[in-house]
């Protein structure tokens, strides 16, 4: 897997990151008055955090008709809209950021799927988020995607993966699972969890580098983090 991800692995840090924080990552290369894309928005959760980081931006939710999710959406203080599950509605060259949080393993035709974000996408658009490597089945889950397999999907479909980081192991969602998911695993989803505590710590020991304990967290991801660019 080294050789065929190295491109795209950082140097900065290893720890394990989020796709918020790795929105944070493009803020400053986004304009004041960016059109989002919350792509899969469920409930609408990410309304807030965008408004937040860009008070001036237009952020539109787009989900498929009925979810568990789109269920518990209460919301009506934003734009929300329906779709097929691969055409968006929205125009052509008309995106900044298309953000897609642990969305992709649940959509039934992923490259399709992909194919239009890079439609709806600005040349110089960002599609950022993260999706699914070493996890248990959950909500109608479909895929699993490994590095590699990424890269390939959205490389096909017009994008360019600029960037990829772990998120929380695989191993601690295999047990959270397990165990009926008790709320002393939330933590790890946002701390380094166990098992990157314990790669961590074989870097020290074997003096490895930043992108050696990169590509072992990625190799046992539950989930991994990505920026991608339209082409």
């Amino acid at each position: 897997m080294w050789n065929e991800m190295q491109d795209y692995v950082p140097s900065d840090h290893p720890h394990q990151v989020t796709p918020e924080w790795m929105v944070r990552r493009v803020m400053d290369r986004l304009p004041a008055k960016s059109v989002i894309v919350d792509l899969g928005c469920g409930t609408g959760k990410s309304v807030d955090f965008f408004r937040e980081l860009l008070p001036e931006s237009t952020w539109i939710g787009v989900d498929i008709a009925d979810s568990p999710e789109v269920r518990q959406r209460r919301r009506t203080d934003a734009t929300f809209m329906e779709f097929d599950g691969i055409n968006i509605p929205m125009p052509s060259d008309g995106v900044d950021l298309v953000f897609s949080r642990q969305v992709l393993e649940h959509v039934r035709y992923p490259e399709a799927h992909l194919k239009d974000v890079a439609r709806v996408l600005k040349r110089d658009g960002y599609l950022v988020g993260s999706t699914s490597h070493l996890e248990p089945y959950h909500s109608f889950q479909f895929w699993n995607f490994t590095p590699y397999g990424f890269k390939e999907i959205v490389r096909n479909a017009g994008l360019i993966l600029e960037e990829i980081r772990p998120g929380i192991d695989g191993l601690t969602l295999v047990k959270r699972t397990y165990e009926g998911r008790p709320e002393t695993y939330s933590q790890y989803f946002t701390n380094e969890s166990p098992l990157n505590l314990q790669i961590d710590q074989w870097v020290r020991q074997t003096s490895r580098g930043t992108r050696q304990a990169i590509m072992r967290k990625l190799s046992i991801c539950g989930q991994f983090c990505f920026i991608c660019k339209r082409n």
